[in-house]
């Protein structure tokens, strides 16, 4: 599942960061670089506290005590699971 797909106040747990922009893993995604940096890493809890209202664009995430604005195809790099689910 992904960060983008993740409901409004549901909880979940950063399984792992896309960062190959093409799928082939000759291209690292900036992005995705720049979200591991700012603390979007493994096993980290994350939830979604808003979306916005045309087309869910952006969503407003919180990462520990830390809240981030992520536009919905930069939210697409981040895999999650359920928290208490087995990945």
């Amino acid at each position: 599942m992904r960060l983008s797909d993740l409901k409004v106040k549901q909880n979940a747990v950063i399984h792992k960061v896309h960062r190959n922009q093409n799928g082939d893993g000759s291209q690292t995604d900036m992005v995705a670089s720049r979200l591991e940096t700012l603390g979007f890493v493994p096993g980290t809890k994350v939830q979604v506290i808003t979306k916005g209202i045309f087309g869910g664009d952006p969503i407003l995430i919180q990462v520990g005590f830390t809240r981030f604005a992520l536009r919905k195809i930069e939210a697409e790099k981040v895999e999650i699971a359920m928290e208490g689910a087995s990945v």
